[in-house]
């Protein structure tokens, strides 16, 4: 559908001063619900992305292939619950047992449903590559977009980026433990053990791969990603089956759904429950780690208005239930708590299953897992490519012009997906020196993403009465405030938690440096502002959107409406 303006720019038009004065029959409203049902419309409409994008502020460079169901491939893939289930298994478990894992994972997900509500119903407004970094220009002050701007992007970039380095480096610890299990096992040891080194190298080789595919055309990525979710969800299914058949003595349901142990040492089981939601909380970031996948690949995807929130919330009620279904069987499949924890392959979750089905059938399944960890990683790395781009777009990284620029031949930022590859592995060489600063330096991750969706959400309901917000086609309704509340008082919680050591007496091993990465980041960002950025940098270069509607499509976007 196209809408041409019947009047020259500049000069009044005659229908919609007609409508003004109610001579056309239409009921009266006021400008502002006029201007605002008007976007909504034109929002919605399939072939007019490219305008929508050019009148937010930006030239479409990308290319639009992704269809509805990629984008909701993409959004669970990103998620990867069998991939990241098994891998993070060992957390909850081991502070507080079976039940803490059951349970953390089903609130997390009802929290993750809020946070994803509340980035839906601001990315569908303005469905740009840029996301909530983008989003922020249209919920603060003119005064202050600069600076909420510059921290939300950073700590969005920078988390992405972490996020994209941790998943790496767990796609290889997987591999080197499938290779643990083939090895001969003497005593309580296997004897093949990889090193730092190893898993490191075997990290960057996986990086750059991702890196190859994310550098393929749009049409190619939707024809691969198409696939991440079927294959995800069935694959899934088919090892719950295959866990609760093959396991032999398995718990009862008493066992898995009540028995809560004090194993952080805190002295606590309520806290120890309460360090079992560190797992489930980068499952939470779903809520923008799909915001993460479908708001960054906005600008790919037809009528993302629309698309892009129904993506966010289906990906996240999907593999909410998949990942309880999961976390549910696995903790059926514990027929010693203690020898699962104590596991020789180092993961418990690889445990389960080469007690399930042997060398063989153990391999199989946790084959599969390491694939759906794989599409993870990958979909991981195109969001954050996207965020790179977005950014790099508004000049707000060090040679920001080379970043932002779109590959004539795939129509992709392909300079983009090899800055967040070699940032990727600057931040995984870390771990050849020290296990426990790159740990540190992965679990930055969920906070820092925190921090860039929460101050979003917070500052729309701050600044509501403020600054006018044009909603998008997706909304809330009188829900908004409750929900946006709710994912706020959540996220401030569950932050706190994220920066408590899991276990105690805390030693430098076990210690939790996350806040030490969180405070260099801060450092290093606001100085970098101060120093000179503040100068130069304004936020998203963007146009007013209303400016740029004119009259004639305001007045036929009300009829559509009416």
């Amino acid at each position: 559908m196209e809408v041409t303006a019947s009047t020259p720019p500049g000069r009044p038009n005659p229908k919609a001063e007609e409508a003004g004065a109610g001579n056309s029959g239409l009921p009266k409203i006021s400008k502002l619900e006029a201007e605002s049902r008007a976007a909504r419309v034109m929002a919605t409409i399939h072939d007019d992305d490219e305008r929508m994008l050019a009148r937010i502020g930006y030239r479409q460079e990308l290319r639009r292939e992704f269809s509805k169901w990629s984008t909701v491939s993409y959004a669970i893939s990103i998620l990867g619950v069998l991939g990241s289930v098994p891998a993070t298994f060992n957390s909850p478990l081991a502070a507080g047992g079976p039940a803490t894992a059951v349970w953390c994972w089903l609130i997390g997900s009802v929290m993750a449903m809020c946070i994803a509500s509340s980035v839906a119903e601001l990315v569908s407004a303005y469905p740009t590559a840029g996301g909530m970094y983008f989003v922020t220009k249209h919920v603060v002050p003119p005064e202050h977009v600069p600076i909420w701007a510059w921290i939300v992007g950073w700590c969005n970039f920078l988390g992405q980026t972490a996020g994209v380095a941790s998943v790496a480096y767990t796609v290889s610890q997987m591999v080197l433990a499938c290779a643990s299990m083939h090895s001969r096992l003497e005593g309580d040891r296997y004897t093949y053990s990889p090193t730092a080194l190893q898993t490191v190298l075997l990290t960057i080789l996986f990086l750059i791969v991702s890196g190859i595919i994310c550098s393929l055309t749009t049409r190619s990525l939707h024809k691969i990603i198409l696939w991440f979710a079927p294959i995800n969800i069935l694959a899934s299914i088919g090892i719950c089956v295959a866990l609760l058949v093959l396991t032999p003595d398995k718990q009862s349901a008493k066992w898995v759904f009540t028995h809560v142990t004090d194993g952080s040492g805190w002295g606590n089981k309520g806290f120890s429950f309460l360090l079992g939601n560190l797992p489930p909380s980068p499952f939470v970031l779903g809520a923008d780690a799909d915001g993460g996948s479908n708001r960054s690949m906005s600008e790919e995807t037809h009528d993302a208005a629309i698309r892009g929130p129904v993506a966010i919330r289906m990906a996240v009620l999907v593999s909410g239930l998949v990942g309880w279904m999961i976390t549910i069987a696995m903790c059926f499949c514990i027929n010693d708590l203690e020898a699962i924890l104590s596991s020789p392959t180092g993961m418990p979750g690889a445990q389960i299953f080469l007690n399930a089905g042997g060398r063989v059938g153990g391999t199989v399944m946790w084959s599969c897992v390491i694939l759906v960890q794989s599409f993870t990683g990958c979909s991981a790395m195109l969001a954050d490519t996207r965020m790179a781009y977005a950014f790099a777009r508004d000049d707000a990284l060090p040679f920001s012009g080379f970043w932002s620029k779109v590959n004539s031949r795939t129509h992709t930022p392909v300079n983009a997906v090899w800055l967040v590859v070699m940032f990727s592995i600057i931040l995984v060489c870390v771990g050849i020196g020290s296990t426990q600063t790159v740990v540190a330096i992965f679990s930055i991750t969920a906070p820092a993403l925190d921090l860039s969706y929460i101050a979003v959400i917070l500052a729309h309901i701050v600044y509501r009465n403020r600054v006018r917000f044009i909603q998008g086609p997706y909304t809330l309704g009188r829900w908004s405030i409750p929900i946006n509340a709710i994912a706020i008082c959540w996220v401030c919680f569950i932050s706190v938690v994220l920066f408590f050591p899991s276990t105690r007496p805390v030693t430098p091993y076990n210690m939790n440096y996350a806040i030490c990465v969180a405070g260099f980041i801060a450092l290093f960002s606001l100085s970098w502002w101060w120093i000179g950025a503040r100068r130069k940098y304004t936020g998203p270069r963007t146009k007013d959107l209303l400016e740029m509607i004119p009259s004639s499509d305001i007045e036929e976007g009300i009829e559509g409406i009416l």
